[in-house]
């Protein structure tokens, strides 16, 4: 054992005692400081601060007993009992109060009294190394603690954008109003709506369910509207049409993402609603659940199918066109819908958000209410809610619009 540099301290008002226990312990190489009764070791304690205290349990010098005075005023320095006698009682009650051992005196074999010390050393050096890990532990989390205050700054700050570049919540174009809602599992949504006039004649709209969260999936639905904004823009300055049919623009999102080499995929579903005419036109890009037509309270699904953009190179997509007779609601879901539904399997699921449509929400807050969604705290994936309709009774009165066109 090291015993360089180590003090200790030793109060015992047999002075003949003591003297005899210091001599040995200064021989094996500690520093001894010596008290005769308590009240001067507590002075020496506070001034010098030794490691180890060796103590008389009958030491005067207190009003207290001397263990009670020593753990009082220096709880964590540890403290070997000495007592002329091994009454189980008082080796109990010192243990009790926080002596690290009790050695009987005399001392017959001073190895023993230094293994006490030995292991008080050790006890006191886990306890100091605990203490430092403690400190540290706290640093590194004080640390985390700032990091992720900085970022959920920067999510709130996306999300802030991210809110800005959605359309606005309701949105009248001729006979028919869009709403939607998102509700994301957390600051920044991998899912995403938008809708926009095209010319006069077209309204188009997408919605987009990236894979993942967070950032990188916040990314991708920037990189989304800005693939349509632009093929918008060349529909309008170099008649270039792509913007009008949702295949193809499932194509070029699938190219687009191809492309990012980030590796995240998409499913989306595009329509494009000719005003003229009232038709649309849709693709689905591997999107569940599929979007759901309600005529006349009875709704159904919109069999289409395509491949996720952003996986294959060689994905297709098909595109069909269906008449929107008056009282249609054309209703849209992100599959974070599926996950909040108690229905176990998709079928079982896309059967139950059937049966809810059929009961005719036709208001992005009716269909909130249908399926319980105001209800659920957080959601395990994000949720995007599309609602379009055409001629539907919105209180007592029904809509009809002239059509707009959003200018560049």
């Amino acid at each position: 054992m090291d015993t360089a540099e180590q003090q200790l301290l030793l109060i015992d008002n047999d002075e003949v005692e003591r003297k005899s226990v210091a001599a040995y312990l200064k021989g094996a190489g500690f520093i001894v400081l010596e008290a005769s009764n308590v009240s001067q070791g507590l002075d020496i304690l506070a001034d010098h601060q030794p490691e180890v205290v060796l103590c008389d349990l009958n030491a005067t010098g207190t009003d207290s007993g001397p263990l009670q005075a020593i753990k009082s005023a220096f709880a964590d320095t540890p403290v070997i009992v000495m007592a002329t006698d091994g009454v189980m009682s008082d080796v109990v009650w010192a243990l009790r109060y926080g002596a690290a051992d009790y050695l009987i005196k005399p001392i017959a074999d001073m190895e023993v009294l230094e293994h006490a010390i030995s292991r008080c050393q050790e006890q006191r050096q886990l306890r100091q190394q605990n203490l430092d890990y403690r400190q540290k532990l706290e640093q590194a989390n004080q640390g985390l603690q700032e990091s992720f205050k900085v970022l959920e700054l920067d999510q709130l700050a996306g999300r802030e954008v991210q809110l800005k570049m959605l359309p606005p919540t309701v949105k009248q174009f001729g006979k028919y109003q869009f709403s939607h809602r998102i509700i994301p599992s957390f600051y920044l949504s991998g899912d995403f709506i938008d809708y926009f006039t095209v010319g006069d004649d077209f309204v188009v709209y997408f919605i987009a369910d990236v894979s993942g969260h967070g950032a990188s999936s916040a990314f991708v639905t920037v990189l989304l509207k800005n693939m349509f904004a632009r093929k918008r823009s060349d529909y309008l300055h170099q008649n270039d049409a792509s913007i009008l049919s949702p295949a193809a623009m499932l194509d070029i999102a699938n190219r687009n993402l191809l492309t990012t080499d980030i590796g995240k995929h998409a499913t989306l579903c595009v329509g494009v609603i000719d005003l003229r005419t009232d038709t649309l036109s849709y693709s689905v890009a591997g999107h569940l659940p599929l979007p759901m037509l309600t005529v006349d309270g009875e709704p159904q699904y919109l069999q289409t199918e395509g491949m996720p953009v952003g996986l294959f190179e060689a994905a297709e997509y098909t595109e069909a066109t269906i008449s929107l007779p008056p009282s249609t609601v054309l209703t849209l879901f992100s599959d974070g819908i599926l996950e909040a539904i108690s229905v176990k399997g998709v079928l079982g699921q896309e059967r139950f958000l059937l049966e809810q449509l059929s009961r005719g929400p036709n208001s992005i807050d009716g269909v909130l209410e249908a399926l319980k969604l105001n209800e659920i705290g957080e959601v395990p994936d994000d949720i995007a809610v599309l609602l379009i309709t055409k001629d539907v009774h919105l209180g007592d009165s029904i809509i009809h619009a002239d059509t707009g066109s959003d200018s560049e």
